[in-house]
């Protein structure tokens, strides 16, 4: 007789096994309805699954997200049915959920159309309807191997030989379409009602470049219309402010074949990028650190000294002189402690702060290169923070109240927080793990931060708390991180005179805020749509005359404004003004200065915004005061 215990401590008893699906039935029909599988002692199950034992129990619906992971990864299953339907020959490999949707990777003889995606979308609304049970067979390894070979599903054959001999497989039979997965799925495709084709792309098997390639269909599926269309909206948005897109269009950078992820920065985007590194310098300068420069290429045996050779080679670029290896750095910690190690260090130097903009470079995938978010060459707000074991907290603290206000600057309020823990490989004892992930927990609470933990997502050194801020149209991106690191100060020798006269080994904090320069400038773009706030915008203000006879008195102004600390320019051309004012509006300049004879003959300016709110006329003084009391505000434009 099993006693079930629920998620708020109440218990069942039956008299006999009982499914997940009777349990919730037993509670309620409309939690029976709702039910999408279970978890039994922590493990995902379906609703079918049998209980023949106690056991603790929580029936998962669509308001879980566990629930919403199931219903796209069944989706993703009707997808394969749909296409087998319409596509008999076509293979069937691979189908997982992916971060708001799912893909399946298909064997065709021809690629697929946007024709041939609406007919597989409406064959799959199809099947959803006629409500067909997806129902878990277990088989013998070779029978299963035998079968798929037996329809032609060479790729699944493959798969399943995989499987140590002996084993017994999962399939999942939905009307005529049987697949190899481990489940859980949904009870049936009825489940299934909400989702949409997105996109073809390429695959390769395995993911190996040397296998053969095959079509990629992906995916989005929800549990509501509402939450699908919003998914749909953000996208929209997400379209129009690409900031690859808009980098073009504002003459911000430009990326080329011949430097594959490097970056050419254009006069306006270095400009935008100036404001950002010098703003994080002065938050250097205001909390203590001291900034450092490293060489870029370092001879090999400083990296194996380090631990990235064994951990981290595959993503190092390597030169080679005078019969010597080098690596272009692909991070600016091993250089930070070598220079501590060029000086006998005290416990009362402790914490020691280094900071760097440092440029770095990794031999990232072609294919995972993204405009400026994701590239090879990039230049990090890089810290480093040299300190004893029993600062580790204050000095964390104080790092989650920077970062927190860094990002408060640029426009970010809604910040989520993440532990990530110690991954599989990785360098330094459990023990020193169990103390440097022990450490950042206190520092969260000593902060008053509410975080998520994440196993196994750790630096290979050190685990780490990782900030994730939310945009505009409230997309999630990690940028800020702190790390504790007891190994690679110890591997690399780093020491100091402790009060007690003895040698010890300093304990190494890695710090960023924005992270890659490149990618957080990418975020802000996209973030502001291209319309920067003013003390970020490369252009400030244009100055516009109506017609050649204030062509002096514009470029009075223009100079004084300059003068003055503002990134203005003169607009003389003889074009109408109208024109000007509409050309430099989709430039997304924040400030439009225009003058005419009324104007010039009174001594002021007439000032429009980026929203097209007219100021009115004002003294050049007045415009001056309200431009440098927002930049120092660092508010928005309209």
């Amino acid at each position: 007789m099993p006693v079930i215990t629920l998620p708020d401590g109440s218990k069942r008893e039956f008299a006999q096994a009982v499914t997940v699906a009777e349990v919730a039935q037993s509670i309620g029909a409309g939690l029976a309805r709702a039910a999408l599988a279970g978890k039994v002692d922590g493990r995902l199950v379906d609703t079918s699954f049998r209980i023949d034992a106690d056991a603790h129990l929580g029936i998962i619906t669509d308001k879980e997200a566990e629930g919403l992971e199931i219903i796209r990864h069944s989706t993703a299953h009707l997808l394969a049915y749909a296409v087998k339907e319409l596509f008999p020959d076509a293979q069937v490999t691979i189908g997982p959920n992916v971060e708001n949707g799912f893909y399946y990777d298909f064997a065709y003889t021809r690629p697929f159309t946007p024709e041939d995606l609406l007919a597989i979308e409406k064959r799959m609304a199809e099947l959803a309807k006629r409500d067909f049970p997806m129902v878990r067979e277990v088989w013998k390894r070779d029978d299963a191997t035998a079968f798929f070979k037996s329809i032609g599903e060479h790729y699944k054959a493959e798969l399943i030989a995989a499987i140590p001999e002996g084993q017994e497989v999962s399939l999942y039979r939905e009307g005529d379409f049987v697949d190899l997965c481990r489940g859980p799925h949904a009870p049936s495709t009825g489940k299934l009602k909400t989702f949409k084709l997105m996109k073809v792309a390429g695959a390769y098997w395995r993911g190996d470049q040397n296998n053969e390639q095959l079509q990629r269909i992906y995916g989005t599926a929800w549990a509501k219309k509402e939450d699908q269309d919003a998914y749909l909206h953000m996208l929209e948005e997400a379209e129009k402010r690409d900031h690859r897109r808009l980098g073009k269009h504002l003459e911000l950078f430009h990326l080329q074949d011949e430097a594959p992820g490097m970056v050419f920065w254009h006069p306006k985007g270095w400009a935008m990028w100036q404001q950002v590194e010098q703003y994080m310098r002065r938050v250097y300068q205001e909390n203590g650190y001291q900034e450092v420069k490293c060489p870029q290429i370092i001879d090999r045996s400083l990296w194996e000294k380090s631990g990235h050779w064994e951990n981290f080679k595959d993503n190092m670029f390597t030169t080679e002189s005078e019969k010597r290896e080098y690596a272009i750095k692909p991070m600016n910690c091993p250089g930070h402690i070598q220079i501590f190690n060029t000086g006998l260090r005290s416990y009362r130097d402790l914490p020691l702060r280094y900071g760097e903009f440092g440029s770095c470079h990794r031999n990232e995938p072609s294919g995972a290169l993204h405009g400026i978010m994701r590239v090879r060459g990039f230049t990090q707000d890089d810290g480093h923070i040299f300190c004893t074991e029993d600062q580790i907290q204050s000095e964390v603290t104080a790092f989650n109240a920077l970062v927190r206000k860094v990002y408060a600057d640029f426009g970010f309020h809604d910040i989520v927080v993440k532990l990530a823990l110690r991954p599989a490989k990785r360098v330094g004892s459990d023990d020193v793990w169990d103390k440097a992930e022990q450490a950042l927990r206190e520092a969260l609470k000593a902060s008053g931060l509410q975080w998520e933990e994440l196993p196994g997502e750790g630096a290979f050194y050190g685990p780490k708390i990782e900030f994730h801020i939310k945009d505009a149209i409230g997309r999630s991106w990690q940028c800020g991180t702190v790390q504790v690191d007891f190994s690679m100060p110890q591997r690399l020798g780093a020491e100091f005179v402790g009060d007690d006269n003895a040698r010890h080994t300093p304990v190494m904090l890695h710090r960023a805020i924005l992270g890659s320069l490149e990618r957080f400038i990418g975020i802000l773009i996209e973030n502001c749509a291209g319309a920067m706030p003013l003390w970020l915008s490369p252009m400030q203000a244009v100055v516009l005359n109506i017609s050649e006879n204030q062509s002096d008195y514009a470029e009075k102004i223009t100079k004084t404004l300059q003068n003055a600390g503002l990134r203005v320019e003169a607009d003389l051309l003889n074009e109408k003004i109208t024109y000007k004012i509409r050309e430099h509006s989709l430039n997304k300049l924040p400030y439009q200065i225009i003058v005419g004879d009324k104007e010039m003959a009174a001594s002021l300016v007439a000032v429009r915004t980026r929203g097209g709110l007219d100021l009115g006329q004002m003294p050049l003084k007045t415009l001056i005061e309200r431009l440098l009391d927002e930049v120092a505000s660092r508010s928005g434009t309209a």
